[in-house]
């Protein structure tokens, strides 16, 4: 953490760290600093300026001096001023009640009681002004916007103004660049502010004393340039896994015994690195006690292993380089650590280059599994209905996602066949009474995995057995579909577009041994991955809604890509990673209304409509409205990992789980919350990329179908028939020029339409007096 006192030296601001609660109140009831206090709330506002001064988000620079510090510490200071009043009780109970959800360190009056000053836990993956603003939405009120940068001082008062205080905030930090030497610390007593700049400092020991990394469950700590994250989740998979219930203890204890040696066998290191599944951290210290004070042994074979293995060395930074040629892996570049659990192992599982397919591919998994989530999208709540095609060429790596949605879907998969070994048996005994009078009734069970490599009317009648529940069908191959259906493949494409806004479908036939199914919400999401020209054969139709209920995302061009050494695979470690997770989906029952992410999405919408109304472009426009629907539903898939990961991560998997069952509403609660400024932005990634995409491979078919003689669209009015007040004549003014003869014409018959046929128009006019023109090349009606 931070917490850094400001002195002077030579005319310089220097900064010293406050290690302990009893240095930090002792200068906080210096006797001088209570009278300065006292004397500024009397009136004397130029007495403000001589108080002790702190900062709280920023390290000191190499050599020790406060100006121009770049670096980041993991607190934030936040000055909340000019508050009326009577405002002032209620704002201090408001950030007291959320204190655990802020991470607040400290809480104290400023100097002249019109305002609060205040440090909490920084969010790593926001900037220093992201977090202020994150910090003032969730308390619900603004900040001193002149106090933004992390230099910025605070003039602190006296214990009397002090509300709260967590020891945590004088945490060691880590280790710096050797700097100046600072006075030493003497045994006298702290001296007041007045002495302390003109005599050697007694307040701190020296910054290169303090070298312990950061705390915060092992957030940003490495060794050797491999996270400590990295280190423990490798440790797991090599030996047997998390910890699970009744051997947590045991588990932890030797994973402390291993790290040790790696953390200089020092108690406070491992009590940061450690992970924690739920122990307090007073049971956590004790088992860090118990597992130092066993004989040191040196590195142990695991973690010498571990450490020596250069693929985690690279992996942290593997995300990191841009590719120009590809947008869509670039597009994950910042956001992909911070990415929840089960996606970030997708992500892993297929290499950076592939994060847009993978993620578009898994979010119709997640949004299967989480069948009972209903979202409100622009007042329409409606499941996680999603539609997804990953295209690319042949080789381009779209088969390994296969493995991916396998583990995503492990247990739906494993429950289907179980219900798929209950069929065969019936299939078993029929035959058998085949000639018999008495015949096995079949039974209808929830199959919920579907194939595709069937028929429409089987599909249908899988469909109307899973219960109210999602079905979900994965084809490696689209060509699958197009070739099994392309005989029914507008009844395949109602099916569809019915599923992805939840609708009614029905389906009866005259023969009672045919299919006939009455599904009262059409539940049904579908992944396709294949070529470009087989998604041509899947779609096609461009005028009936269903390519834009379609969500698109293309594999790089790898053509001329070498040779990978050592080629993505999906590791155990992963797998179970993502099972996890898609274990705690079905849990979560009920609605929800995402504030800021529907204004994130109306945000989009609206800057997408000006654009392409500056530019009249009408496909783009109009493929932006089911877009806009589709990302808010992706967006929400990745939120609710987040909410299954911090649940993981705070109980251990069977807490999590218990949490969800005995608090039915919790993840509503965390789902709120997860709508952070870095989970928003992946909002409009998804959205552009989406768009993109669509545009990519139809927006020349939409136009021509658009202008086909064959369709008869409603733009410029509710009349689906014209009159003859419909004609280029009538629609055009009194007075008119030739442009604007050419854009009624282009309106009524078409882009088909050029210069000459309208000159050629003109000229028939002028031929039967309809109109005349002008000295100044305008054109008027005679007729008027």
């Amino acid at each position: 953490m931070s917490c850094h006192m400001i002195y002077y030296k030579d005319g310089q601001k220097m900064m010293m760290p406050i290690l302990t609660k009893e240095e930090y109140m002792a200068i906080r009831n210096g006797g001088e600093q209570r009278e300065r206090v006292k004397r500024i709330r009397s009136g004397e506002e130029s007495q403000k300026h001589k108080l002790v001064q702190m900062n709280y988000s920023c390290l000191p620079n190499e050599d020790g001096t406060l100006r121009g510090s770049t670096r980041m510490s993991t607190t934030v200071g936040m000055d909340i001023d000019h508050i009326p009043a009577e405002q002032m009780q209620a704002v201090k109970e408001r950030i007291l009640s959320k204190a655990q959800e802020l991470g607040l360190l400290m809480l104290e009056e400023s100097a002249r009681g019109a305002g609060y000053h205040l440090a909490f836990k920084r969010r790593p993956e926001l900037s220093q002004e992201e977090n202020l603003k994150w910090a003032s939405e969730l308390l619900e009120v603004e900040y001193d916007a002149g106090a933004k940068d992390i230099t910025r001082v605070f003039f602190t008062t006296t214990a009397a103004q002090l509300f709260y205080l967590d020891e945590e905030i004088f945490s060691p930090l880590p280790a710096l660049p050797t700097v100046a030497k600072l006075p030493n610390r003497s045994d006298s007593a702290i001296a007041p502010l007045g002495e302390c700049q003109k005599r050697e400092c007694n307040i701190v020991k020296c910054l290169e004393e303090s070298n312990t990394p950061p705390k915060g469950e092992m957030e940003g700590a490495s060794f050797k340039g491999i996270p400590y994250t990295s280190i423990i989740a490798e440790y797991w998979n090599r030996t047997g896994g998390e910890p699970a219930e009744g051997e947590r203890n045991v588990k932890l204890h030797k994973l402390a015994v291993n790290l040790r040696a790696i953390c200089d066998n020092r108690k406070e290191v491992l009590m940061q690195v450690m992970p924690r599944y739920g122990l307090s951290e007073t049971e956590l210290k004790s088992i860090v006690d118990s597992a130092c004070k066993e004989e040191p042994k040196g590195i142990s074979k695991v973690i010498q292993s571990i450490i020596d293995n250069e693929e985690l060395r690279v992996k942290n930074e593997e995300f990191a380089a841009d590719d120009s040629d590809n947008v869509q892996c670039s597009m994950f570049n910042v956001q992909w650590k911070r990415l929840p659990q089960g996606v970030k192992d997708s992500i892993d599982a297929v290499g950076p280059h592939l994060a847009m397919p993978v993620v578009t591919a898994i979010c119709p998994c997640i949004g299967a599994l989480a069948t009972g989530v209903v979202l409100d999208v622009h007042g329409q709540k409606k499941g996680l209905n999603l539609i997804a095609y990953i295209s690319g060429d042949f080789a381009s790596g779209k088969g390994n996602i296969d493995p991916v949605i396998d583990a995503w879907m492990t247990e739906v998969r494993a429950l289907d066949k179980m219900y798929q070994m209950q069929e065969d048996e019936f299939r078993s005994k029929k035959r058998a009474a085949k000639n018999k009078k008495e015949q096995p009734e079949e039974p209808k069970l929830p199959v919920r995995f579907i194939t595709l490599n069937t028929t429409v009317a089987n599909v249908a009648e899988r469909l109307a057995n899973t219960e109210g529940r999602h079905a979900f069908s994965f084809t490696p191959e689209a060509d699958t579909v197009a070739q099994k259906f392309r005989t029914v493949m507008s009844d395949f494409s109602v099916m569809l577009r019915q599923s992805y806004d939840g609708s009614k479908y029905d389906r009866e036939a005259k023969s009672a041994d045919a299919v006939n199914v009455h599904i009262e919400h059409l539940l049904w999401n579908v992944t396709m991955c294949g070529t470009p020209d087989a998604l041509y054969r899947v779609v096609t139709n461009y005028t009936d809604g269903f390519q834009s209920r379609i969500a698109i995302a293309r594999t790089p061009d790898n053509t001329f890509a070498p040779l990978e050494d050592k080629p993505k695979v999906l590791t155990t470690r992963q797998a179970e990673r993502i099972q996890q997770i898609a274990h705690l989906l079905p849990l979560m029952q009920g609605e929800v209304v995402l504030p800021k992410l529907e204004q994130k999405g109306r945000e989009w919408l609206e800057r997408i409509r000006i654009e392409t109304m500056k530019n009249d472009d009408k496909v783009r426009a109009r493929q932006r409205i089911r877009v806009c629907v589709t990302a808010q539903r992706m967006t929400c898939c990745l939120m609710l990992c987040r909410v299954c990961e911090s649940l993981i991560q705070k109980h251990g998997m069977n807490g999590a789980e218990a949490q969800l069952k005995q608090n039915p509403n919790l993840w509503k609660e965390l789902l709120l919350k997860t709508q952070t400024p870095q989970m928003l932005a992946l909002y409009d990634v998804i959205a552009d990329s989406l768009l993109e995409n669509a545009l990519h491979f139809f927006r020349d078919r939409i136009e021509n179908a658009f202008r086909s003689r064959d369709y008869a669209g409603n733009q410029g009015g509710e009349r689906l028939k014209r009159g003859k007040n419909d004609s280029i004549y009538e629609r055009l003014d009194a007075q008119f020029t030739f442009e604007q003869a050419m854009q009624h014409s282009v309106a009524v018959k078409g882009a088909s339409v050029n210069h000459n046929t309208v000159r050629q128009m003109l000229k028939n006019w002028r031929k039967q007096g309809l109109v005349t023109q002008t000295e100044d090349g305008r054109y008027r009606k005679l007729n008027v």
